[in-house]
């Protein structure tokens, strides 16, 4: 662990007043957090951030709370905040968790009868598939999260939803960047389409594989390593 140094400067936007100033912090700095900005095993300082926001260390401070309640930060006492890192078993726990339950839970969903429901969701799944053509990696994370949590939604548990939720923000730290560089992520993007039209088909074999595919890619591909 070591403290912010002047290497470690981030390229971060000047904020206005269109959000709250903690809101606009806080997508900043995710964003700086997706692509690999913020790394892993430096304590960044609320102060030094805020001077580079042009705002004061408050908004700064807050959000980077609201950060590490999404586990994506840790607080070092007196310091500052450091980038949560995850280890292999980490990860491992983490994609074991998602296959046992988003992948019989999405399974279940496949039904013809609902199709309409499915086709829904088709703008967002674009969404995601335009933002990884386009290396967008703040707009593919946000519509990603938001097409699974919507299609989770349809099973009807809430409670089921908001562990997903945290369970996603937890492994999106691990190898978005790679993904992009390796001209991998509008492929990864394209499997949203697929599971809705299978889905839309009533074909849950089809469901099954396309999402256990699709996570496991959190251990393989975005890990960078053999799945």
């Amino acid at each position: 662990m070591r403290a912010m140094a002047a290497e470690d400067r981030l390229d971060l936007p000047m904020v206005g007043e269109r959000q709250s100033l903690r809101e606009q912090v806080a997508h900043a700095l995710r964003a700086a957090l997706i692509t690999g900005e913020m790394r892993p095993g430096v304590v960044y300082s609320a102060p030094v951030l805020a001077a580079q926001f042009g705002v004061s260390a408050t908004p700064v401070r807050e959000a980077m709370l609201d950060l590490a309640k999404e586990g994506l930060v840790e607080a070092v006492r007196n310091k500052g905040f450091r980038v949560t890192e995850l280890s292999d078993r980490d990860l491992d726990e983490l994609t074991e968790i998602r296959q046992l339950i988003e992948v019989p839970t999405v399974t279940r969903l496949a039904d013809a009868s609902r199709a309409a429901e499915f086709e829904s969701l088709r703008p967002i799944a674009e969404e995601i598939v335009s933002a990884a053509e386009r290396g967008d990696l703040l707009a593919y994370v946000d519509a990603d999260l938001r097409f699974h949590v919507e299609l989770l939604k349809l099973s009807g548990n809430a409670h089921l939803v908001e562990v997903v939720r945290d369970l996603r923000n937890r492994a999106r730290l691990y190898g978005l960047q790679q993904l992009f560089e390796h001209g991998k992520l509008p492929d990864s993007g394209r499997e949203h389409l697929a599971l809705l039209s299978a889905l839309a088909a009533g074909d849950a074999a089809a469901a099954k594989s396309i999402m256990s595919a699709h996570i496991q890619h959190v251990r393989g591909i975005w890990a960078d390593r053999p799945e």
